[in-house]
């Protein structure tokens, strides 16, 4: 079976590697020229090492992704594994999770949380175990604030972990975020086995992560921005090329783009007024290439926004300490960040610098921040959709029998994340082998 997949991010290549696998001969377009869509490595001469797109983590739920990448490389030592570990840049706060058995590892993590104080503590506590007694189920169109306020939260608690989770899992505002989303991901992450709470961190970039060994098994066609595509019975052109089928791995607005054209088919006028509905959110990574070796006391760190002062940054990330190099280098970023797209990118950087100087110096025995090397700001527009209640997702299979859809985008049940642009790539895998099946 002939197959060609459109767009070559985690969800594109993930049926491809499937399908791959499968005995397909796959062939994978990409306007770009480095593998992992939204989540790939970028060029950039201050940073030797290159930089990402946008700084991502792994959760160790997220068995699908991590499976993928066993699969492509044996083993998972592009990563570093680390306990659930929250913990602010001024050392004011600190969550862990011990090494206990399921469910008993995130209930001593709550319960022993530092900077919470004993009523947040047990706010914290009766919330997760109101979800979990009715099988981590939430009223219909709640946001998270909405779930919180249910729930009696503090704003202590609402400020120092749930609303940065919220960010951190949801790039939604908690006021804007579907909270049956959140909770999904709570779920994963708590009531699994202890290891689905752990934090995976890239060593690498995060094209050299999987990406790079997926296109070494199909045709790939780097610089390839599709502009047509035509449907029969029997098969699919992509620009005057037949193929057997068709994943659809592009985000919402190219893949409407792409569909317009072909005939009606039962559905597809609800289809285009699906993919026109999605609503986008940014996120704004800012790189800091450090003078001289330095490191983060924990790899990855809260931090405390304050937008009126530019201190847009939620979470740093010690890129240095992962790759092993011998420079310092941080990674500095702000989910959800709107308003920072307004703002002059300069003045920007340098307000963030000033959020990671004045939080650090306020951490006991804190090293001071050598001087900066170098620095680069990378902007997202379109990182995730608006993961608001209510929101329609499709399915992978789309209206036209042998063209399928692949994304984070599409009706995973997760929000958009890694996990769920992997799960979807599977998914469309699937579809397609069906139709050779049929």
């Amino acid at each position: 079976m002939k197959v060609a997949v459109v767009g070559a991010g985690w969800a594109g290549l993930a049926a491809a590697v499937g399908l791959h696998d499968a005995g397909c001969a796959v062939t994978v377009f990409d306007a770009a020229h480095t593998p992992g869509g939204r989540a790939r490595r970028i060029e950039h001469d201050g940073f030797p090492q290159g930089l990402d797109n946008g700084q991502h983590i792994l959760l160790g739920a997220y068995d699908q992704t991590l499976a993928l990448i066993e699969r492509l490389h044996g083993h998972l030592d592009g990563m570093l594994r680390l306990p659930l570990r929250i913990e602010s840049l001024d050392g004011r706060f600190r969550l862990r999770v011990p090494a206990l058995p399921a469910p008993l590892h995130g209930a001593a993590a709550l319960a022993l949380a530092r900077g919470l104080g004993a009523g947040s503590r047990l706010a914290a506590l009766r919330m997760a175990a109101r979800l979990r007694r009715p099988g981590w189920q939430c009223p219909p169109g709640y946001t998270v604030a909405d779930l919180l306020a249910r729930h009696g939260q503090t704003r202590r608690l609402r400020d120092r972990l749930w609303e940065p989770l919220c960010l951190a899992a949801l790039n939604t505002p908690p006021s804007q975020a579907c909270a049956r989303l959140f909770v999904r991901v709570l779920q994963d992450s708590l009531a699994g086995q202890r290891q689905a709470s752990d934090m995976l961190l890239p060593r690498t970039d995060l094209s050299a992560l999987w990406p790079d060994a997926a296109i070494e098994l199909v045709d790939w066609r780097p610089g390839h921005a599709v502009r047509h595509l035509s449907h029969d019975k029997s098969g699919v052109q992509v620009d005057g090329e037949r193929y057997d089928a068709l994943v659809l791995a592009v985000p919402p607005v190219s893949a409407g783009r792409l569909l317009a054209p072909l005939p009606a088919a039962p559905g597809s006028p609800r289809l285009q007024h699906t993919l026109s509905a999605f609503a986008y959110q940014p996120i704004v990574t800012v790189s800091f290439r450090l003078a001289e070796p330095w490191r983060l006391p924990h790899p990855i760190m809260m931090l405390e926004e304050d937008p009126r002062h530019g201190h847009i940054g939620q979470w740093v990330v010690d890129r240095g300490a992962l790759a092993g190099a011998a420079h310092g280098e941080l990674a500095v970023v702000a989910s959800a960040a709107s308003a920072a797209l307004q703002q002059d990118r300069e003045a920007l950087g340098d307000a963030v610098l000033e959020q990671l100087r004045t939080q650090l110096a306020r951490r006991r025995r804190a090293t001071p921040l050598p001087p900066v090397a170098a620095r680069a700001m990378v902007t997202e527009k379109r990182a995730t959709f608006s993961a608001v209640p209510g929101l329609q997702r499709p399915r992978v299979q789309s209206p036209w029998r042998r063209i399928v859809l692949a994304g984070d985008w599409t009706d995973t049940g997760y929000p958009g994340v890694l996990e769920g642009a992997v799960r979807s790539g599977r998914q469309a895998c699937a579809a397609v082998l069906k139709l050779r099946a049929a």
